[in-house]
């Protein structure tokens, strides 16, 4: 059986349809993330006093650095999320990190704005559930 044939009839398997699906929908995740995240930034950049910090906070950054942090994050997210639809392996294991960067940026913005803050955590963590059940399926 030569390793087409056994990675199309993986493909058809039931774990092979749910894992391909599960992809399609954590890249289709991970863009919309980047929108956010990038939409996000432009808003924190535009406008310093969009977030407002209600305490004294470790992380505390000037708001236009946060801007930055998540333009770039999400700028990331949504070219990694164009090449998982192109069907390139690298970018099952670069959606997995930029998720993971993205959850960390978020976490340390629960105080600017935890509403948003915690959705897109949650989404963070189905995209890197998602594309680490893709990565070991192709094994």
């Amino acid at each position: 059986m030569s390793t087409t044939r056994a990675h199309r009839d993986h493909d058809s398997s039931t774990k092979g349809i749910v894992a391909g699906g599960g992809t399609i929908f954590a890249a289709t995740m991970l863009g919309l993330t980047g929108v956010w995240q990038v939409l996000a930034g432009i808003a924190a950049i535009a406008n310093d006093d969009i977030y407002v910090l209600g305490g004294e906070y470790s992380y505390s950054f000037d708001i236009t650095a946060w801007g930055w942090v998540h333009l770039v994050i999400g700028a990331l997210a949504i070219a990694i999320a164009v090449g998982i639809f192109s069907g390139n392996q690298w970018a099952l294991s670069a959606g997995i990190g930029v998720a993971f960067v993205s959850s960390l940026s978020n976490f340390a913005f629960l105080p600017y704005y935890p509403l948003w803050a915690i959705v897109v955590l949650a989404f963070d963590a189905f995209i890197i559930w998602a594309l680490c059940q893709r990565l070991m399926q192709a094994d």
